[in-house]
């Protein structure tokens, strides 16, 4: 306890002293524009500015998510561009000060306009892949699927309506959501009636999905299974389905303790079948493709959301982005459809993948 206590304490002083640092920075910026009559409703602001990150998290409000958002953003581009900013204006002296301190309100104002494009306007992924099964009469089967939805606070029902626009002019023959389907906490989704949206979501063999980590967060998961179900969407937990003539797999996420070992629930499964299957985190892949699983689909990476964050998640996963075959398993793993913590992007964009499977055996 004391050890948390500790830990909590550390991370409080390092952000209060980042946040001093950009705050700083501003103001010598200000300084050199002659702007100080505005010092004390700079340092008001800079201040709620900070906070605004505990308010986001503590009080599910939109304008407080929209700015702690937008500030976390701000945070973590701060501690990449300004040290080189000092080092530029320390070599060119003062008369550096004015034009630097544009260029870096000019980035900001780019990520803000760009990164908010990006986030709320999805872009659809198709891959064309073969599986040397058999299903039955199937000789094609079309999925759509949109990982990361996030319904909450910032996403709601209006960026819900494009993904069912999507649906609705894709015409697949299922739909499949790879988890987190909530951020975090199920209270908005039911302010604002999401359950009327997504049981818009509609294919002819169904949709199916399963919990990621942040519809655990909130120690909300049995109403999560309680809402989907009313949408009309099979979550599936540990178990396996038979839709038509291919299985269809369903892993609890790694933050559920009960998960299971793959082994446990696939075992006796006809092979000569495609399996398909759906893992929130793009992890054991091995275990995937030693169980004889045919496709893998995931999220939970979010290709890092904002540059250069993608280069973390590359290095974490053996596949943290798109499409790769490993063996006979083919793995795919979405950026997602919504956005966590700042509603932006950077070097991804809010997407769905339609991947078109042909049965060649």
């Amino acid at each position: 306890m004391l050890l948390m206590i500790g830990a909590i304490v550390l991370a409080i002083l390092i952000y209060s002293a980042i946040c001093f640092y950009i705050g700083y920075n501003g103001w010598v910026w200000l300084k050199a524009r002659n702007l100080i009559q505005w010092k004390k409703i700079y340092i008001i602001v800079v201040i709620g500015l900070s906070l605004s990150v505990f308010a986001g998290q503590l009080l599910p409000i939109y304008l407080f998510k929209i700015v702690s958002g937008l500030w976390l953003a701000v945070v973590g581009y701060s501690l990449i561009i300004l040290p080189f900013t000092n080092l530029l204006v320390y070599f060119l002296k003062k008369r550096s000060i004015i034009w630097a301190g544009n260029l870096v309100g000019l980035f900001y104002l780019f990520v803000l306009i760009y990164g908010s494009f990006l986030a709320w306007n999805p872009i659809i992924h198709t891959y064309d892949i073969e599986v040397d099964k058999t299903a039955g009469d199937r000789k094609e089967l079309k999925v759509l699927m949109a990982s990361d939805i996030h319904a909450g606070v910032l996403v709601g029902n209006n960026h819900l309506e494009k993904l069912v626009s999507i649906a609705e002019k894709e015409e697949p023959d299922i739909i499949l959501i790879p988890g987190d389907l909530i951020d975090d906490y199920i209270e908005p989704y039911l302010k604002q009636n999401m359950g009327e949206v997504m049981e818009k979501l509609d294919a002819p063999l169904g949709v199916y999905a399963v919990l990621g980590n942040h519809d655990y967060y909130g120690e909300d998961s049995k109403e999560i299974l309680t809402e989907m179900d009313k949408a009309g969407i099979t979550v599936l937990m540990d178990e396996w389905v038979m839709v038509e003539n291919f299985y269809l797999i369903g892993r609890k996420d790694p933050t559920d303790e009960s998960r299971q070992q793959l082994e446990e629930y696939v075992i006796g499964l006809d092979q000569s079948k495609p399996l398909i299957m759906l893992d929130h985190q793009p992890i054991d892949f091995s275990e995937a493709s030693k169980q004889g699983i045919d496709v893998m689909l995931s999220g939970h990476t979010h290709k890092g959301q904002l540059f250069p964050a993608s280069i973390v998640t590359n290095l974490l996963y053996d596949n943290d982005y798109g499409y790769e075959k490993m063996e006979q398993l083919h793995t795919f793993v979405s950026s997602g459809f919504g956005v966590w913590g700042p509603p932006l992007r950077l070097g991804s964009q809010s997407e769905v993948f339609v991947i078109n499977l042909t049965f060649t055996r």
